[in-house]
């Protein structure tokens, strides 16, 4: 195709698709360039009217240029008048192109000043120099015709259009895995520690105490006392889990395969508290402390009682039947409303809230646990009253099941196995809290 007839297509088609911007209705009124005076149409209607006119001044450039091509393919000179024709109408295009720019504009910024809006197709076509030298020339058969390349403008977008750079950015990866929070884990630590062989646990209690002891005078017979016993028998119970991962992602993302190991061993921790504290003992369960825990019964009732003086009439319970108590265990909510418990001038009971000491209530530690559930306490001796036996320490085996091996997968186990033992169930008081809110 030559130079003269790519021009004229390439101007006709880029200036028809031109006009899409001024075709939305803009709602309001504005004086129509070189179009009299004010008017009451709208900017979609004059850029329809200005587009139609446009495309008029397109046809006849186009015909000027199509006859011009034929002329130059048969050898004839072209006529000055043909030139001037020309001139006229790429005048009449130009000044066109210029109305279209001016109400993309004003549409563009809603009529106000500021930059100036990107000229069109058409009109960077029109002005550019590769058809200002052929119209130079006066369209002859030896000239150049005129060409323009048109440059997308660049964006983030991704799809396959010319300008579309989103591809290439590249995204901000933080290091690491944002795990979610972990519970604190805390009654492992009240119990005594031990080991364990074979898979029973068996230890002898004494269930009764008959002391006949007295004095005795010369000559007389001594009294007699008894002593009742009674063997319990537990067995280690098996906590665990599995996950299964590809050896591909455990090459390809080094940090999972220790992430994994962390995650599997916590939701063994977060298991075995609430087995220490509430298993039932049946099947595989841990027989727990609460199960277990003798039933609170207060020596005598304090004036306004509050839970404060039930945490102190369970340490009494405790101590009368001879042991120690070591701590209290609540829910979280509970101890928030021990803690804000305030007297009638709105002073706190227990303490300042800018004290950082550990909590702690009647000498005794506090130990919050979401396990324990709300409305509900735990005083006891656990030191005394209470051993935990570990027979397989917590561990991650890794290994093929079944075709893992030919599927590149591999089996990820966590488990432990252990025993409780609750040596005397009255070293241990559970009970209710209720808070005056809630009477």
């Amino acid at each position: 195709m030559s130079g003269l007839k790519r021009a004229a297509l390439l101007g006709s088609a880029a200036l028809l698709g031109a006009m899409t911007p001024a075709e939305r209705a803009m709602g309001r009124y504005m004086r129509a360039p070189d179009h009299g005076p004010e008017t009451t149409k709208s900017a979609a209607e004059l850029a329809i009217e200005i587009k139609a006119e446009h495309q008029k001044a397109v046809d006849a450039v186009k015909a000027i240029a199509e006859e011009a091509l034929g002329k130059a393919k048969s050898g004839e000179e072209l006529a000055t008048s043909l030139k001037e024709k020309a001139d006229e109408a790429l005048l009449k295009m130009n000044g066109l192109a210029e109305q279209v720019a001016d109400i993309e504009q004003k549409m563009a910024r809603g009529g106000g000043s500021g930059e100036e809006a990107e000229k069109s197709i058409g009109q960077q076509f029109v002005e550019s120099e590769g058809f200002k030298a052929f119209h130079a020339a006066g369209f002859s058969k030896g000239a150049r015709g005129a060409d323009m390349r048109v440059k997308a403008t660049i964006t983030s977008a991704t799809t396959d259009a010319a300008g579309s750079a989103g591809a290439g950015v590249r995204n901000t990866r933080l290091p690491g895995i944002i795990a979610p929070p972990d519970r604190r884990l805390t009654i492992r630590d009240l119990i005594t520690p031990g080991r364990m062989d074979g898979s029973t646990l068996e230890y002898v209690r004494e269930t009764g105490f008959t002391n006949a002891a007295d004095v005795v005078a010369e000559g007389e017979t001594k009294p007699d006392s008894d002593l009742k016993f009674d063997l319990v028998t537990t067995s280690a119970k098996v906590i665990a889990h599995w996950m299964k991962a590809s050896k591909q992602i455990l090459d390809d993302f080094s940090q999972l395969a220790s992430y994994i190991d962390n995650r599997l061993l916590y939701g063994l921790a977060y298991v075995e508290e609430q087995q220490l504290l509430n298993g039932n003992g049946q099947g595989q369960n841990l027989h727990g402390i609460l199960p277990q825990a003798t039933a609170f019964n207060p020596s005598f009732t304090p004036e306004f009682a509050s839970p404060i003086d039930a945490l102190r009439l369970a340490m009494l319970q405790v101590a009368l039947a001879e042991y120690p108590a070591t701590g209290h265990v609540l829910n979280p909510i509970d101890w928030a409303r021990i803690e804000t418990t305030k007297d009638e001038e709105g002073r706190y009971i227990i303490g300042n809230p800018q004290n950082g000491i550990a909590p702690t209530l009647w000498r005794l530690p506090v130990v919050e646990t979401q396990a324990m559930a709300a409305g509900e306490f735990l005083t006891g001796a656990f030191r005394l009253g209470a051993q935990l036996f570990d027979r397989w320490d917590a561990r991650i085996e890794t290994g093929y099941v079944d075709d893992d091996f030919i599927r590149n997968l591999v089996t990820i186990l966590s488990e432990e196995r252990l025993a409780l033992a609750v040596y005397r169930p009255e070293a241990f008081v559970t009970g209710e809290i209720t808070f005056v809110a809630d009477t």
